[in-house]
């Protein structure tokens, strides 16, 4: 990878018919710019990956992965790719429909947790794109609430409409696109919201890692926060693999027995075990939201396995009782996740950022 590498804003620059007026907004890959069409007008997001990532082949490919995965779904709850190519510096460049709204996770942090039908509501429409995402053989894997962009629509059941952002670092299953996918041993996804086979980073990641992803994304609808919180980056991953998160009616003692099902359906270790596909889960959400006063037809859903009474295992909710050889000064500033005997290195990098990490084996 080259060094870091200042250039002007592209500023009046015309990318593929569009010229770029203004900054949006700056990323971990790349900057946000508002455009519009030199001749119809229409507005547009030109994407443009950073200047000290243009130099890696493997960055630009997953760069361009995403407009690739995502014209190749063509779904109304999935952002539209207009176009895509490399600026005249050689930067690459995608060109997206310009959205007016806001994110999930800002809609979160401004109004706090959902009302459960609202809540349910919500993530039955994201199921639906989801759903035409699997069906090409394609897995998001970085599914949270900065990748869910709400849109104003007065025909929505809750005055908004949801719109899955951000394929950068989709999986391609061999009934989609054609490419290798993801190396065995990279770690990619956001911390907070990774399925545990993403944490482990074998490779066998397939879409009920996205289930995983969006039974984080309801609980914190739910509860207001998500089922880990305050944990490094390395202790999450831990933690994920390993840890059973509070049940969501402790944070919220008035969440129906449903959505709490349905919620720990979803956050099950073995994906094996959790609701199958996003089919199947818009279906459950589309029963809750109906006992809440939605008129929804056709909700019928496979029965959820009822709650586990607790017991003494579910006793351990400190990621030190799986780590006894740390203390918690040592998890507080050191993101290394333990696993049983074996220790496994992974870079420190914020919690809310996504992960891109090589899993290095530590010998004891």
């Amino acid at each position: 990878m080259t060094a870091d590498v200042e250039r002007p804003a592209p500023i009046g620059e015309t990318v593929g018919n569009y010229k770029i007026l203004r900054k949006l907004s700056k990323g971990g890959m790349g900057t946000v710019y508002y455009a519009e069409h030199a001749l119809i007008g229409r507005t547009a997001a030109v994407k443009v990956l950073h200047p000290e990532l243009s130099g890696s082949k493997e960055i630009v490919n997953r760069f361009f992965n995403e407009a690739k995965a995502t014209t190749s779904i063509k779904h109304p709850g999935i952002v539209e790719i207009f176009d895509y190519g490399f600026l005249p510096s050689g930067d690459g460049y995608i060109i997206m429909e310009f959205l007016e709204g806001m994110s999930l996770a800002r809609r979160l942090k401004k109004g706090g947790r959902y009302a459960e039908g609202d809540a349910a509501m919500l993530v039955r429409a994201v199921c639906s794109a989801l759903a035409a995402a699997h069906h090409k053989g394609i897995v998001h894997r970085d599914l949270k609430p900065d990748n869910i962009f709400l849109v104003d629509d007065v025909e929505a059941p809750i005055g908004e409409r949801p719109k899955i952002l951000d394929f950068g670092i989709a999986k391609l299953t061999d009934i989609g696109l054609a490419g290798e996918g993801t190396k065995t041993g990279a770690v990619m996804g956001t911390p907070t919201y990774m399925s545990p086979e993403q944490c482990r980073g074998t490779g066998q990641v397939d879409h009920r890692a996205d289930l995983y992803s969006l039974g984080c994304i309801l609980y914190e609808l739910c509860c207001g926060r998500p089922p880990f919180k305050n944990l490094g980056a390395g202790e999450l991953i831990g933690a994920h693999q390993h840890l059973k998160p509070s049940a969501p009616s402790k944070h919220n003692p008035a969440i129906g027995t449903e959505m709490e099902q349905l919620i720990v359906c979803l956050l099950d270790k073995d994906p094996a075990k959790r609701v199958q596909t996003a089919q199947e889960l818009g279906r459950h959400l589309a029963k809750i939201a109906t006992n809440h006063g939605y008129q929804i037809s056709s909700t019928h859903a496979t029965p959820l396995p009822s709650l586990p009474a607790p017991s003494a295992d579910d006793a351990a909710t400190s990621f030190t009782e799986l780590a006894p050889q740390l203390d918690e000064s040592d998890l507080a500033t050191d993101p290394t996740t333990l696993s049983h005997g074996a220790a496994q290195t992974v870079a420190a990098v914020p919690a809310s950022r996504p992960l891109i990490w090589k899993i290095a084996p530590v010998i004891a």
